[in-house]
């Protein structure tokens, strides 16, 4: 890995584009993960255990996609835009179309047989095919644009700022638009209108992607593997190194957190508070809290460590949602301002995270002489999936065991039940990742700065 000093100096125009890419992400994954399971529960009629199973198999799936399409990264032939940008430019339509295809509500009359086939193959579609293929030459892409940890860093707060950007845009505007109140009161969700903001965010995906694509360069060159490929060797090394195994646990106990927080938020606003405005709202304080933690958590990383920091907000995040399933508030706006608190600790870790595989990825080449952008990439976002998997078949399960259906959505026990899985399974994610990081991921704030500077001296 060199650097390429012909290029333009690493600047904003990176950051910005950098952010574009992860906006583009989360217009597809944010609104899978946050109203997926509520719509083809509550408009299809399927069953929640049935959509939770779909998307834990899916994540089976993606075991075997995500390391495919990590060595496919990894064997590119860099061209005139580089490595890993190319594979944004050829992705992002197929993306956004299969993203579309899964809010299929003209089907919803179809026999429930063909839904389930349709829900199947749309999502392994979207998320085992294409969002794969365009989601880990990105994520790889950050050793590409800078090798200074710092400017990585920066990085991955920008990252986080446009995944905010999708989250407020899906949050907010999303819970105002797609449901209407019926002749009992209840917010119920509207079909026809979720398919219609499906299309809306599939096209800006395909924006924010050729807005990545045009802004961001890479300059560090990353060379092409030739070796042959060794899938035993590949997953014995991998299993061996502690940081990755540290980060990929880490990060299924963040998205148990912040998906079951999505999903969940689905459920809580319209069915146990009846107050979808509440729901927007805490989608602009998500925001703002992520704005807020952003213009401190570079220098505090740097000061502190970026473990160091993570294992401070999630014990904070841990705290606060503990205190929410104590209080059983029935106020909506007193849960949106303790939703608000323990998204500080949330926020932390987002920020900072994608910067922390960058750092795995430079101690696995100070310790083993090779560098696997693509490959480590890869078994992170499989492990970002089943984190997903985890929230998605936690959520489902349990909604399940507490008697969630169509007809009983608004029964007392069921409205208690989903506040309580709201609270408790962020806060036992919350206080899983503080053990994780304190007790297995290795990468202390001493350790990331002694890697960068054999790696700083390897490259002169």
């Amino acid at each position: 890995m060199t650097t390429n000093n012909s290029v333009k100096k690493f600047g904003f125009a990176d950051k910005f584009g950098y952010m574009f890419g992860d906006f583009g992400n989360d217009c597809t994954f944010i609104l899978s993960s946050s109203i997926l399971m509520k719509f083809y529960s509550d408009v299809m009629g399927v069953s929640v255990g049935l959509i939770g199973l779909m998307m834990m198999v899916a994540r089976i799936v993606d075991a075997f996609t995500d390391v495919a399409m990590g060595q496919i990264a990894d064997r590119s032939r860099p061209r005139a835009k580089g490595k890993f940008l190319p594979w944004i430019r050829r992705m992002c339509g197929p993306v956004a179309v299969a993203s579309f295809l899964m809010y299929a509500s003209w089907f919803k009359d179809m026999p429930m047989t063909f839904k389930i086939f349709w829900m199947f193959f749309t999502y392994l579609l979207w998320g085992s095919v294409f969002y794969t293929s365009i989601n880990i030459p990105y994520g790889s892409m950050a050793s590409a644009v800078s090798g200074d940890p710092k400017d990585r860093a920066s990085l991955s707060n920008w990252r986080t700022i446009g995944a905010t950007l999708a989250g407020t845009v899906i949050g907010v505007i999303l819970p105002l638009i797609v449901y209407y109140t019926d002749e009992n009161g209840n917010s119920v969700l509207s079909g026809t209108k979720v398919t219609v903001m499906a299309l809306v965010l599939s096209i800006l995906a395909v924006i924010c992607y050729m807005l990545c694509y045009t802004l961001t360069t890479e300059r560090v060159k990353v060379e092409q593997k030739t070796e042959k490929f060794n899938f035993i060797e590949l997953v014995s090394s991998l299993v061996r190194n502690r940081a990755l195994v540290g980060i990929v646990v880490a990060s299924i106990c963040m998205l148990l957190v912040q998906l079951t927080s999505q999903t969940m938020n689905t459920y809580v606003y319209p069915n146990y508070f009846g107050n979808t405005q509440a729901q927007s709202v805490a989608g602009i304080v998500g925001m703002i809290v992520t704005f807020v933690c952003a213009a401190f958590t570079v220098k505090l990383s740097q000061k502190f460590g970026r473990k160091e920091l993570a294992v401070f907000g999630s014990v904070f995040g841990a705290v606060i949602f503990f205190i929410m399933f104590i209080l059983h508030t029935d106020n909506a706006w007193l849960f949106v301002g303790m939703y608000s608190l323990s998204y500080i600790g949330l926020a932390i870790f987002s920020l900072i995270c994608w910067a922390m595989i960058t750092d795995v990825i430079d101690d696995t080449e100070v310790q083993t002489g090779e560098r696997s952008d693509g490959t480590i990439y890869s078994v992170y976002s499989f492990a970002r999936k089943l984190g997903q998997a985890a929230s998605s078949g936690v959520s489902g399960a349990l909604l399940s065991m507490i008697g969630y259906t169509i007809d009983t959505a608004y029964n007392p026990d069921v409205v208690n039940g989903i506040y309580n899985i709201t609270c408790l399974v962020p806060a036992i994610g919350f206080l899983l990742l503080a053990l994780v990081l304190i007790f297995l991921y290795p990468l202390s704030k001493k350790r990331v700065e002694n890697n960068a500077k054999v790696l700083a001296e390897k490259a002169n």
